[in-house]
């Protein structure tokens, strides 16, 4: 760390050797804070089930419910819960009442578990407490094929995929199309609202929906967030409490011009791993939230949720805690680091280059993680169209994918007909799946993709670029010899 005036500090970046260190064999991207972290959204501290007993207190109902007085599943239900919240030191269960959404959207034998889980509650006849959505499938058969043998072995690999789809519509999912990870977007039709409390465990939806609405949910794992769901309950500790939404660190944006914000969030993840950062400097480039700005939150939070384990910001004057609170938000011994331009450009010239072969062409460009809103696609989609036609080609030179759930594709295509249909004669698609899980898959692992997705990035070898170099390379089929 570099000190900075008045105790200040700013970051140097960090060398591609150490990103390596914590990558499980290459297997997981350039994750740095893979293992520091509780990927929890709760600092990783010494926990311990209390010996006297349970601390957690219960209501009549939820004792009726632990005693077995509402049958054996969801005893077991409730059982997980309180033994999950006792280990992070939650002394009750809160009411939840916002929209459900659930991360588990691949069936493969890996997961196997959680199907059985599901199998039981389904046989249990046990629904959640309300309507749910689900994250993105890993594959798109039909927006993003690929060659025969290539599909018969994924399907292979993902071969409970339509069992858990008939488990998740048994469950509550909304409908066969409810699948995003984007799930707040207002076409999917379940959006928090400010102070609900909620059970989700998709990093980047948590981040946006804790930080931009005002909802509360921590970082729950997998198999959790439908135990919670079916309950209707969750343990009360962390992001869900007042103590745990104050911002223990201050980061100042020292910028000439708006900072991307992939590259910004992997600056503020990489230093606040699971602490809360309070954001100023920020609201001299936007000063609201509204469609078009809540794109670029969206992609900040999963930065910074996918280069650290933190699960909520705030920006001065924006996001609404801190447009109530204030710097009141702020702990009395907070810290606090600068990030200027130069910061900017250590943090994203750092970032490793994993391709199999290092100097090669890509083969596709990926955009789209988090999923795309309505606003995002059409600006893709216009400047796609536009660096075409100056071109005076006919044709894309590089296949390219825009990821966005069908409920926001389906809004694009009604709200700009004409755009969809000039981007589907120049052969762009808008697959629905997950881009990071699609190039984690074991056979498109080694496949050349670039992306302008710092989660993408993060979990997979996919190799990010800025969106300007993504143009030239989607209307020429070369990267610039600047980027290589």
């Amino acid at each position: 760390m570099q000190p900075g005036p008045a105790g200040v500090s700013t970051t140097r970046g960090w060398k591609e050797a150490e990103l390596r260190r914590n990558q499980l064999g290459g297997q997981i991207g350039t994750d740095p804070n893979f293992t520091p972290t509780s990927h929890t959204g709760h600092p990783r501290r010494p926990f311990a089930i209390s010996p006297g007993g349970r601390a957690l207190r219960l209501t009549e109902e939820e004792r009726a419910i632990i005693d077995g007085r509402r049958g054996a599943v969801l005893q077991k239900t409730i059982r997980t819960i309180v033994d999950f919240g006792e280990f992070f030191g939650a002394a009750r269960l809160i009411p939840l009442s916002g929209a459900p959404h659930h991360a588990v959207s691949w069936g493969s034998s890996g997961n196997e578990p959680l199907i059985r889980l599901y199998r039981a509650l389904v046989r249990a006849g046990l629904r959640t407490y309300a309507p749910f959505t689900s994250n993105p499938k890993p594959t798109d058969a039909v927006r993003l094929p690929l060659d025969p043998s290539q599909q018969q072995s994924l399907d292979r690999i993902y071969d409970r995929t339509d069992e858990l789809e008939v488990l998740n519509l048994a469950l509550g999912l909304r409908g066969p199309e409810d699948w995003s990870c984007a799930c707040y977007e207002p076409e999917m039709g379940n959006t928090p609202e400010y102070g609900d409390h909620l059970a989700w465990s998709e990093s980047s939806a948590i981040a946006y929906v804790n930080s931009v609405i005002g909802a509360r949910s921590n970082r729950n794992p997998p198999g959790i967030d439908m135990l919670c769901n079916i309950l209707g309950r969750a343990p009360y500790f962390g992001l869900m409490t007042d103590r745990g939404r104050q911002a223990t660190r201050r980061v100042e944006i020292a910028t000439s011009r708006l900072p991307h914000p992939q590259i910004l969030g992997s600056a503020i993840g990489l230093w606040v791993p699971e602490e809360v950062p309070y954001i100023t400097g920020l609201e001299r480039f936007i000063p609201r939230i509204d469609p078009k700005s809540s794109g670029y939150f969206k992609d900040l939070g999963a930065a910074i949720s996918g280069n650290g384990g933190s699960a909520l910001f705030h920006i001065e004057g924006v996001t609404p805690e801190a447009r109530h609170w204030g710097r009141d938000l702020l702990c009395a011994d907070h810290d606090t680091r600068v990030i200027d331009d130069d910061e900017l450009e250590r943090v994203h010239t750092g970032y490793p280059n994993l391709w199999k072969h290092r100097h090669g062409t890509p083969k596709r460009v990926f955009v789209g993680c988090p999923h795309l809103t309505v606003e995002q696609m059409t600006d893709w989609g216009r400047r796609i169209v536009e660096a075409v036609d100056k071109a005076g080609t006919s044709a894309i030179g590089m296949p390219t994918y825009l990821f966005g759930s069908a409920h926001v594709r389906r809004a694009f295509e009604t709200r700009h007909p004409k755009l969809a249909d000039r981007l589907r004669e120049l052969g762009v698609s808008i697959p629905t799946n997950c881009p990071m899980m699609w190039c984690s898959t074991p056979l498109e692992d080694a496949e050349l993709v670039a992306t302008n997705a710092s989660k993408t990035r993060v979990y997979s070898t996919a190799r990010f670029f800025l969106d300007d170099v993504l143009i030239e390379l989607i209307v020429t089929g070369e990267l610039p010899e600047t980027a290589r």
